[in-house]
């Protein structure tokens, strides 16, 4: 499994890689800090034939630069833009930013965990369905 994880906070970032080392598939981590990184590394991505695939963007909504809310507006206005699945992973539980996310074509939203163990069980239930159950569509680099 190859994620972006878009997130600013380094112990999240931490948790999350952790949660998913218990995970049955093998899990690659490509973190950046900032809305702005995130939208470059997926248009880097579709520009390099040779740049890894991605199936999963775990999305942080409060980011600098660009928040979440705008890197999603921008993959869903930008027809050039092509992402793999996007869960919003927030500390956010306001009914607002839920029903926007889902506006904006977010295709889960997900509250971050309270304590090691839950971001564990998150991680878990994350592979079960996105990678286990789900079919996703074709890789970005074959779009």
């Amino acid at each position: 499994m190859q994620i972006l994880l878009i997130e600013d906070n380094p112990g999240d970032v931490r948790l999350i890689k952790e949660a998913f080392r218990d995970v049955d598939a093998e899990t690659t981590f490509h973190a950046v800090h900032d809305g702005t990184s995130a939208l470059e590394s997926l248009r880097e991505r579709q520009r390099d034939d040779g740049s890894v695939e991605l199936d999963l963007v775990l999305l942080d909504l409060n980011l600098p630069r660009k928040n979440g809310f705008e890197v999603l507006e921008t993959i869903n206005q930008d027809p050039d833009l092509v992402a793999p699945p996007v869960l919003v992973l927030t500390s956010s539980e306001a009914v607002e930013d839920v029903t926007r996310s889902y506006e904006l074509c977010a295709n889960a939203y997900l509250t971050k965990p309270n304590t090691p163990d839950e971001f564990i069980e998150m991680g878990r239930a994350i592979e079960a369905f996105w990678f286990d159950e789900a079919t996703l569509p074709p890789a970005v680099a074959s779009a």
